[in-house]
């Protein structure tokens, strides 16, 4: 798919890349007090998070790691039940570690509170989220996040490493997605 039919697909720009990056290097600088002399691991959920988690990283002064994490959440559509499965699992041992989860969007919660419950349960000596963005309209389950880039009203976005099918990860800003291109699917 050409960078151009992708653009066509976009019904507007929400987040400029500009932004998006003046955000993430103010959440490293703050990140950087906040662990101030710890080393740090950051765990990048698979596979939205991976441009954030590459960005937001070289924002941050400390010693740091990284480790990744795939889980899949059984919904209808493109929303979760909160029922899920870990597809691929850490390969480090967060015993006693500062952690902090990296993720690119959470709607509902109820799949990050299910992996945040998991992770607790390993006993890291911390546990913090950080969500590039946040869709509070659909939020079912608390969740505290401890940084957060933005707040999005519901609509279906893509770009900056989210995605429909596959496909509009590239994109540099956070787009909404057309809705004839996603048909009647719920939104992500």
């Amino acid at each position: 798919m050409k960078m151009n039919s992708m653009i066509a697909d976009v019904k507007e720009v929400l987040i400029p890349s500009e932004e998006i990056q003046s955000k993430v290097r103010e959440i490293g600088e703050r990140i950087t007090e906040d662990y101030e002399g710890e080393k740090l691991l950051l765990v990048g959920i698979l596979r939205g998070a991976v441009v954030v988690l590459g960005d937001l990283m070289r924002h941050i002064d400390l010693p740091c790691e990284i480790d990744f994490m795939d889980i899949s959440s059984y919904g209808t559509g493109a929303s979760s039940s909160g029922v899920v499965r870990i597809l691929k699992d850490l390969e480090e041992d967060i015993t006693n570690r500062h952690v902090l989860v990296v993720e690119d969007i959470i709607d509902t919660g109820l799949t990050l509170s299910y992996l945040r419950r998991s992770l607790l349960a390993r006993n890291p000596a911390s546990l913090e989220i950080f969500a590039l963005l946040s869709k509070p309209s659909r939020r079912r389950v608390d969740l505290e996040v401890k940084y957060l880039g933005f707040e999005v009203p519901d609509e279906f976005v893509v770009g900056y490493g989210l995605d429909y099918a596959g496909s509009y990860r590239n994109l540099p800003d956070v787009c909404v997605l057309k809705p004839e291109v996603f048909g009647n699917t719920e939104t992500s």
